[in-house]
């Protein structure tokens, strides 16, 4: 193609940037860390009439094909406190922080409310498109703002957090938004005062005391993590691949008739949330391979890829888990990841 740019690169294999490990050729791919180049990408990709794929972390992802344009990553890794509000704190990062990195970067300095979302796998530009969350807290909790740049106009904008509409596993940038911004920095305002949150029963287990210093939270949710989940880059996945779903009341109460040793949580409007994993484990699947890809035998709600399948392996395996999970409970799965690519069948 004349006149490409010097920050792309072409026919670039994806396998290293997503936590699945599958192997997928991104016809352009390009990383940028400054507004000026991104937009200048922007401005490329729309000229060029190519679909354009952001890219976080790859951990959210399953690659069914090559992408057949611009694979886009914005990796600005600043970190900075930006106001001190007198209890609370509004901390700046960049969206090509790793998310990990940025829970112990703000325990380090004194900025608290996120250590419960230690671990978690993915970039913080990615974190609010998911509103990732774990042992009792969400990303919403602590969102103040969210800077975007609009993919059509190249326009910098704050969005607010009302303005995100988060919910559960689930965001504006999902819905309403879906591929009109690029995320470019997320503004949290954390605490100056460490208040653990201790609700999940797992996680008391390994704490030495109910007064834990952040330190010893953040290393008991790792632990806790690390028992369970399997490091991607030791055993590809993307960490939960089906959200918990949520029933009516009275859905919820003909289950625990039928299964009185299900476990469920109370979530809004008078529904209750499942776990998936409890679902899938019951249904036969923790631990099981299809091919050469397989449910974890530790946490049934991990799909790991140990055998390095492709993309329609990971979807076979989803589909085959999906299936028997509503052929046994009459509760439909839905996948936590984003298929994206296109096969050569397409």
């Amino acid at each position: 193609m004349a006149n490409l740019p010097a920050a792309v690169h072409c026919g670039v294999d994806l396998q290293p940037f997503n936590s699945l490990a599958i192997s997928a050729k991104a016809q352009y791919y390009s990383k940028v860390s400054d507004l000026v180049t991104l937009r200048e990408m922007l401005h490329w990709c729309a000229s060029e009439h190519l679909p354009l794929l952001l890219l976080g972390g790859g951990s959210n992802l399953v690659f069914c094909g090559d992408w057949p344009g611009l694979v886009l990553q914005y990796a600005d890794t600043d970190i900075r406190l930006v106001a001190d509000e007198g209890e609370d704190l509004l901390v700046r990062a960049g969206a090509g922080v790793e998310w990990h990195r940025f829970v112990l970067t703000a325990s380090q300095r004194g900025w608290y409310g996120i250590e419960n979302l230690a671990l978690i796998p993915g970039s913080v530009g990615a974190a609010p498109v998911q509103n990732i969350g774990a042992y009792g807290v969400e990303l919403e909790s602590v969102v103040a703002s969210v800077e975007v740049v609009d993919i059509q106009s190249g326009a910098l904008t704050v969005l607010s957090k009302a303005d995100c509409q988060f919910g559960y596993r689930d965001s504006v940038f999902k819905q309403a938004a879906k591929d009109q911004y690029v995320i470019t920095a997320v503004t949290f305002r954390l605490a100056k005062q460490f208040s653990p949150v201790l609700t999940y029963p797992a996680l008391i287990e390994v704490l030495p005391s109910t007064q834990p210093t952040p330190q010893q939270l953040i290393d008991a949710i790792i632990a806790v993590r690390q028992n369970k989940l399997p490091d991607p880059a030791v055993i590809p996945n993307v960490g939960s691949f089906f959200k918990n779903p949520v029933v009516n009341g009275q859905t919820a109460a003909q289950l625990k008739h039928q299964f009185p040793d299900m476990p469920m949580y109370p979530a809004a409007d008078r529904c209750q949330k499942l776990p998936a994993a409890w679902l899938i484990d019951r249904a036969g699947w923790r631990g099981r391979s299809l091919g050469p890809v397989a449910m974890h035998d530790r946490q049934a709600l991990v799909l790991t890829n140990p055998g390095r399948g492709d993309g329609h392996d990971v979807l076979a395996l989803a589909q085959a888990v999906a299936a028997d999970v509503l052929s046994m409970f009459g509760v439909a799965l839905e996948m936590e990841p984003q298929c994206v690519g296109v096969s050569d069948g397409d």
